[in-house]
């Protein structure tokens, strides 16, 4: 059996003041260097290892996968990054207060801009600074690859290229992967993986810092587990879902 292991980064700075991040690089916070830490660390005491690591291009994401990596000895491991599997772009909300917002246009709206499957948030204009057009790392993209905003199933659509093409080939090879990465691009790869409804993703919580493991065959599933106690896990997935229901 061929593991791969799906982390999202620990708590931003932003995940802490509650405002939409999206493409924004913002850093982990203390406590999710903490989060990462302990990561790292109930794989290693699990006996897990693994060949290759897949990151996005936005710090919170490398920098879990770093601490990871320093904690478990595997700071020599191959990292390769990719804008695919970014966090779902969430347009002009980016920087903004979900509580301000959830004021402003109602919690329902802003549950559906952050959780239905194919409901994409208002669109950044080109001209604006936060759009990616303007960020270096993303000089190479044509400019049909560059969101101004995305729903989840943009983000399954360009994520999914990624998997088939670079991630899936080594798992078939006999690859121990990690893929440490973000919410939404973690959630599509989970839809994909589990086959999950277009309704019911809209469920589906990932709690930060805690390593989903797949057991695979080649392309398919023969078990998956996370690497925390069912008690921990409850908690985890309750703040999760609390936090992605968003509702005063």
């Amino acid at each position: 059996m061929t593991l791969l292991v799906l982390l999202r980064h620990g708590r931003s700075e932003w995940n802490e003041t509650g405002r939409f991040t999206g493409w924004t690089d913002v850093d982990l916070s203390d406590g999710g260097k903490e989060e990462a830490r302990n990561a790292g660390e109930r794989m290693r005491d699990e006996g897990l290892a693994f060949d290759v690591a897949y990151t996005s291009v936005l710090k919170r994401a490398i920098r879990t996968a770093w601490i990871v990596m320093d904690v478990m000895d595997l700071m020599w491991v191959p990292l390769h990054r990719s804008w695919r599997l970014n966090e779902k772009h969430y347009g002009a909300l980016q920087g903004l207060s979900k509580e301000e917002m959830a004021k402003e246009h109602g919690a329902e709206q802003v549950h559906a801009w952050r959780r239905v499957f194919d409901v994409r948030p208002p669109p950044l204009d080109a001209s604006d600074r936060r759009h990616p057009s303007h960020d270096p790392r993303y000089r190479g993209l044509l400019p049909d690859e560059l969101p101004s905003t995305e729903s989840l199933k943009d983000t399954l659509q360009r994520t999914l290229p990624y998997w088939f093409g670079e991630i899936l080939p080594r798992v078939r090879e006999g690859g121990d992967v990690l893929v440490a990465a973000h919410g939404n691009s973690l959630r599509a790869l989970v839809k994909h993986l589990d086959g999950i409804s277009d309704e019911d993703i809209a469920s589906v919580n990932i709690p930060t810092g805690i390593p989903l493991v797949y057991e695979m065959d080649g392309d398919v599933v023969k078990e998956r587990r996370y690497l925390a106690s069912p008690d921990e896990l409850s908690r985890a997935k309750e703040k999760a879902s609390r936090a992605a229901a968003f509702r005063h």
